[in-house]
């Protein structure tokens, strides 16, 4: 699940476009993927349909690394908050068939969940009812991968205090969606897996997503693995009873873009129900993200859970969709999109060199570095700190990441698609991602 929004989702964007290539250069964005696979930055899949068509598959990396075994585009991967959408759907399904609406409070409910008297369907939908994300807790990394019961979750979710008033402000929290999943049981009268299946993916054509389980390869499932020094390292898993509709879905990127295709094709949810999913605010909609590329509007959703990082976006004017599942490394999701629509829009795109760099900064650089920045662009502020001699950075409201040194005042975040050049005379920095420039200056 992902635990909160990065910048990775926040600045997906690009300059002017140019007209869509007649040919995808399906070469080069293979040589990306098989590249990213090499490097040992990424492994994973990407697929991208056009008009109910898929135009592009491919598999990379491992499923299974000991023994390999090699990943194909049938290979199914847990696709974390991407079940967010799909949770989604079933509530603006419930509300047209009048079983609740957008201002039903959780009272009805769950009188439990502290202020559940004030907050609505429509706060849990879009992240702004103040309950504290559990995701977020030490605690949860003791039982992460142990079976709980919807009891159980219920009152770890409804133990600590409010985060904030309902309505006040966004705050990505995983316990709105997981009230939300028994709110579909208790409405549908069946398991959240069946009422899946009955009211999405028997619509959806959808032949490859389901609830997980504990990861079987002899299903095609992929594990998950987490980069270190000495190679790839098999994550903990965590147990799907947790993450419900939050989090516990397993798909593969061709099942996800038929999804979206379903979703803006009206199989689903009605045109106005579409619309207030679309509706957003602060990046967020009601269980939709929205991602600019250009002047481009996309719609989608990130995912993250054990090591799967996951993204699959819907452009409706293009009538395109694309999604990238990932098992593991450090190289993020993000990039992997924004090279695949550039090179499908017929966008200049320079292939990333993956030659590790042997620059070392001196202690004098990075004590000049430290310092908190600010930018006009982004409503963010960026800690630069220092950890021995190792360069850190903590935005706002998210976890700090190291900085990998690529040459004089140059520093990146592969995870997040990030490059940080410092200026050499000012407290400035640039912060590149996406193919965008945000300008940072220290305070």
């Amino acid at each position: 699940m992902n635990t909160r929004a990065t910048l990775a989702t926040t600045l997906l964007a690009l300059g002017s476009l140019a007209a869509p290539a007649q040919t995808l250069n399906t070469a080069k964005l293979d040589s990306l993927l098989d590249g990213l696979a090499s490097h040992d930055k990424l492994m994973g899949s990407l697929a991208l349909s056009h008009d109910g068509n898929v135009v592009y598959s491919h598999a990379f990396g491992s499923a299974q690394v000991a023994p390999k075994v090699p990943p194909t585009p049938a290979t199914h991967y847990r696709i974390g908050s991407i079940s967010k959408v799909f949770t989604g759907v079933l509530i603006f399904q419930l509300i047209e068939e009048k079983k609740l609406t957008l201002d039903t409070k959780l009272a009805t409910f769950f009188p439990q969940v502290p202020n559940a008297k004030d907050i609505t369907i429509d706060q849990l939908l879009s992240h702004r009812s103040g309950i504290h994300n559990f995701t977020n807790d030490a605690a949860y990394l003791g039982y992460m991968t142990q079976p709980k019961t919807p009891a159980e979750l219920l009152a770890i979710i409804a133990q600590p205090q409010p985060d904030f008033a309902p309505g006040a402000k966004y705050e990505y929290s995983n316990s709105n969606f997981v009230l939300l999943t028994y709110i579909v049981e208790k409405l549908t009268k069946m398991p959240y897996a069946q009422a899946l299946q009955k009211r999405i993916f028997a619509k959806a054509g959808l032949k490859n997503t389901y609830y997980g389980g504990k990861i079987d390869p002899k299903k095609q499932e992929a594990f998950s693995y987490e980069t270190s020094g000495s190679g790839w390292k098999l994550s903990p898993e965590t147990d799907m009873s947790i993450p419900a509709g939050a989090g516990a879905l397993v798909s593969t990127p061709t099942d996800l873009d038929r999804f979206l295709e379903a979703l803006f094709g009206g199989k689903l949810v009605s045109a106005s129900s579409l619309a207030a999913m679309q509706d957003v605010r602060d990046g967020y909609g009601r269980a939709l993200m929205q991602a600019p590329f250009g002047s481009k509007k996309g719609y989608g959703h990130t995912g993250g859970i054990d090591a799967f990082r996951s993204e699959a976006l819907y452009f409706p004017g293009d009538k395109l969709a694309v999604a990238v599942c990932s098992n593991g490394g450090s190289y993020a999701p993000n990039e992997v999109i924004v090279g695949a629509l550039s090179l499908y829009f017929g966008r200049p795109y320079k292939l990333p060199d993956f030659t590790p760099s042997t620059y070392a900064p001196t202690p004098a650089d990075l004590d000049r570095y430290v310092g908190t920045y600010a930018s006009p662009a982004i409503p963010l502020k960026i800690a630069v700190t220092k950890d021995g001699t190792t360069l850190k950075a903590q935005a706002t409201g998210q976890p700090a990441f190291a900085l990998e040194p690529v040459s004089a005042g140059i520093f990146k975040f592969d995870q997040a698609g990030i490059k940080m050049t410092f200026d050499a005379a000012k407290p400035t920095f640039m912060l590149q991602q996406g193919g965008k420039d945000y300008p940072f200056t220290k305070e």
